[in-house]
């Protein structure tokens, strides 16, 4: 299994709606890590590295959950860094 790094921006109605708790607590059902922030622009970005098949389900399921609050999403992969243990929520 190859790991990738996926680089998510969600906009419309994501932030003060539980979208970061919701992403790391989602997260835990996940092989996979990385972080959730809150842009200044009124979007969330998350970086997520794993295994192709387990940062693809953990953002299908995330989009499925906040369906309701999410208007558009931009994505971007990438090699992993490896530079994270675990999933957290950054408050950075």
């Amino acid at each position: 299994m190859v790991d990738i790094r996926k680089e998510v921006v969600f906009t419309g109605r994501v932030q003060g709606v539980g979208f970061r708790f919701t992403t790391r607590s989602l997260s835990r059902g996940f092989n996979v890590s990385g972080f959730v922030r809150n842009l200044p622009d009124g979007s969330v970005e998350l970086v997520a590295e794993g295994a192709a098949e387990e940062v693809e389900n953990f953002l299908d399921a995330l989009k499925e959950r906040m369906a309701d609050y999410i208007r558009d999403v931009r994505e971007r992969e990438g090699p992993p860094t490896g530079g994270y243990h675990g999933f957290e929520v950054a408050f950075h």
